[in-house]
């Protein structure tokens, strides 16, 4: 059963290194989202499932040990899934003798992976999955309950982003719509209402580049039966996109 879910933006900017300059106009979503993972720790889970988006060949699942970098973002800096990541940069590589993990983590899970290492996370077993962003509702509702349906208590780290529409200067320019979306996804991200993330209509988020659409609906699946409050922490569109920080308990 689900027992707790944390809810996090999934841009690379998140991580200080990539963002060099910019760090500090995100200095605020970082500490919510370092607050939210503190009360998924506070949960006792048994199993750890981190969720995000992800690129055709990035579907599925990423075990324990799967390794994300951010040189495409031109940073020197690798994650891996289930350890802590050195705070001055650098390889998450601690030089033990380990199997190597298969396929690169996806951006949104690096993300997730950065943050889990930066707290430190040593509370349960973890386990990564990328989710194709042009899912049904019904698929991702299918895929959380499966999850939520895994352990007797499991906690969910979903990452992923709302519209990328909200001013002229955003990825993808200024869409009237954004604002209203984002207002919706806000306050049902804020209050743990499952049914109103599965309305969100996959063709809409699509044209406004809102990569957490599967992500949420995917917790919405896995929340169905499990009666929880959720409470949202940061809510801001920097960059013109839509980030969301909640907890979910």
């Amino acid at each position: 059963m689900l027992v707790a879910a944390a809810v996090c933006p999934c841009p690379p900017l998140l991580v200080p290194e990539v963002a060099t300059g910019a760090a500090p106009q995100l200095d605020a979503a970082r500490a919510a989202c370092t607050d939210v993972v503190g009360l998924l720790a506070a949960a006792r889970p048994d199993r750890l499932y981190v969720v995000g988006p992800a690129d055709e060949g990035a579907h599925g699942v990423f075990p324990a040990g799967s390794t994300g970098s951010f040189a495409g973002f031109g940073v020197d800096l690798s994650v891996r899934l289930g350890d802590s990541v050195p705070q001055g940069g650098g390889s998450a590589d601690d030089g033990e003798d380990r199997p190597a993990a298969g396929r690169p983590l996806p951006a949104s899970l690096s993300v997730g992976a950065w943050l889990l290492g930066r707290a430190a996370w040593a509370d349960a077993p973890i386990e990564g999955l990328g989710v194709d962003p042009t899912a049904t509702p019904d698929v991702c509702a299918g895929i959380g309950r499966g999850l939520a349906d895994s352990a007797g208590r499991v906690a969910l780290l979903v990452m992923g982003d709302g519209s990328a529409c909200r001013t002229v200067k955003a990825p993808g320019y200024l869409d009237e719509r954004a604002a209203d979306f984002d207002a919706e996804a806000a306050r049902a991200l804020g209050t743990a209402d499952a049914a109103a993330l599965l309305a969100l209509e996959p063709e809409l988020a699509y044209e406004l580049k809102a990569a957490g659409r599967a992500p949420w609906q995917v917790l919405a699946g896995a929340a169905e039966a499990a009666d929880l409050d959720g409470r949202l922490l940061f809510e801001d569109a920097p960059y013109g996109v839509g980030y969301f920080v909640a907890a979910w308990s």
